[in-house]
């Protein structure tokens, strides 16, 4: 599934797979398994599983039909590096980025172990943009693994933001977007975390983008990071 996106990192998404499994806290309100689960309820054939891991091969080209250069969010429903997709699948898909230089490509995964893994058997053009999501700081050691991947771009998605996340290593982090929870139930953040990655930023140069505040709670608080939204 492909689509014009409302992302404000992004302009499209592509989805050569769907569906995923829970792995940490940042999962607990995922908005990709709710629009699976009303997906699903109105008939679309390609969430007729709901929210399981499935491969749309018939997508893995579209991209090469896209004349118009588009910066892209791949699999937006999924996690490109779950254990079920195979190493193969995952080739093609870079295959695919490689073959289509115009484009962006932003691909963003929970599971760095599996892409420090697999990354030397993997070709990374300039164009693909790889990241990692650290929403508590016990998932810091995503950074770690993030920095030894030979991505020309390596970003992080602090989004949900549960908690502080300390002092980070950003070196050779090139982007970090941070933003609190949306949708029901969405937990709230502090102010204050979003300060303290904004602030931890200026010195190796990585760049902030502050995306939301999320929940109602957070929205209805008129809070700021001092004019650097």
């Amino acid at each position: 599934m492909s689509a014009t996106s409302t992302i404000e990192w992004t302009q499209a998404t592509w989805n050569p797979t769907t569906g995923c499994t829970q792995l940490s806290e940042g999962c607990r309100n995922c908005y990709a398994a709710k629009m699976a689960g009303r997906l699903k309820a109105m008939g679309t054939k390609r969430y007729a599983g709901g929210f399981e891991l499935t491969l749309h091969e018939d997508l893995l080209d579209l991209p090469k039909h896209w004349a118009k250069p588009r910066t892209i969010f791949v699999n937006s429903m999924s996690d490109l590096f779950h254990k079920a997709v195979p190493l193969d699948f995952i080739r093609r898909v870079f295959a695919t980025m490689e073959a289509c230089p115009r484009h962006q490509f932003q691909v963003l995964t929970k599971r760095s172990e599996r892409l420090l893994e697999l990354a030397p058997q993997l070709p990374w053009p300039k164009n693909v943009w790889m990241g990692v999501t650290v929403e508590e700081a016990k998932h810091a050691s995503r950074i770690d693994d993030l920095r030894h991947v030979p991505a020309a771009v390596r970003f992080l998605s602090c989004e949900p933001l549960l908690a502080p996340l300390g002092e980070l290593d950003l070196n050779n982090i090139h982007w970090l977007i941070a933003g609190g929870e949306s949708g029901p139930g969405a937990r709230p953040m502090d102010a204050a975390w979003g300060r303290s990655l904004r602030d931890q930023c200026q010195a190796p140069g990585t760049a902030f983008l502050f995306k939301q505040w999320g929940g109602v709670r957070n929205k209805a608080a008129g809070r700021t990071l001092d004019g650097c939204e």
